[in-house]
């Protein structure tokens, strides 16, 4: 996983931020939530999604995410992610 990737831009990481702190929620959510533009959203949590950071259930139309902790590497940058927020 390319960590630089991930922490690189600040629209990721206040995606992370809010996932971490909803758990899941689905694309309007998220841009509500970090008041990023829809576009915006939709292109990082694609990016997410393919570094496998972000899992996607979907429910007919409707698409939830939330940070994917079954992979160590991810519950691992889950944990310092949660450290540094606390700073």
């Amino acid at each position: 996983m390319d960590i630089e990737k991930v922490l690189a831009g600040k629209a990721k990481v206040r995606i992370l931020r809010m996932l971490m702190r909803e758990g899941q929620a689905n694309i309007s959510r998220i841009v509500r939530a970090t008041g990023l533009h829809h576009d915006v959203v939709v292109k990082n949590m694609d990016e997410l999604k393919s570094l496998g950071i972000v899992d996607e259930k979907r429910y007919g139309r409707l698409r939830i995410y939330m940070i994917d902790l079954r992979n160590p590497k991810i519950s691992g940058l889950y944990e310092i992610l949660k450290e540094l927020e606390k700073l």
